[in-house]
């Protein structure tokens, strides 16, 4: 089953560009990277721009409406995301475990809902 995993985090919490705890969660990044893809595991990922980079859409009776930024008010913010192939959910949580941003942040673990027949 493959599962998708959601990094949350707060801006304040995150180490600055550059400083070594910066580098010390890159390499973390970068191990779990190594591991997810030696494991044969690893569907995708990649880290996401800043919410003041984002545009929300959404139709209201027919009506195309856009807002600048995240469209729920939350203190965390998404910041990138993961699909995993695995076994089942106490894996995806081991791994989850193994992104660096869970030491400061959230990982949300979701299941991918699968619409093809032949996999039921």
């Amino acid at each position: 089953m493959q599962y998708m995993f959601l990094i949350y985090n707060t801006p304040e919490s995150e180490p600055t560009y550059g400083s070594p705890e910066f580098q010390a969660m890159m390499a973390g990044f970068a191990a779990f990277n190594e591991k997810a893809s030696a494991d044969g595991v690893l569907r995708g990922g990649e880290a996401l721009k800043g919410i003041d980079t984002a545009t929300s859409v959404r139709v209201r009776g027919g009506k195309v409406e856009t807002m600048d930024g995240p469209f729920a008010e939350t203190r965390e913010h998404l910041g990138g995301y993961y699909v995993l192939d695995l076994p089942d959910l106490d894996a995806a949580l081991r791994y989850a475990a193994l992104i660096p941003v869970a030491q400061f942040g959230t990982i949300e673990v979701r299941p991918l809902m699968d619409y093809n027949p032949a996999n039921t």
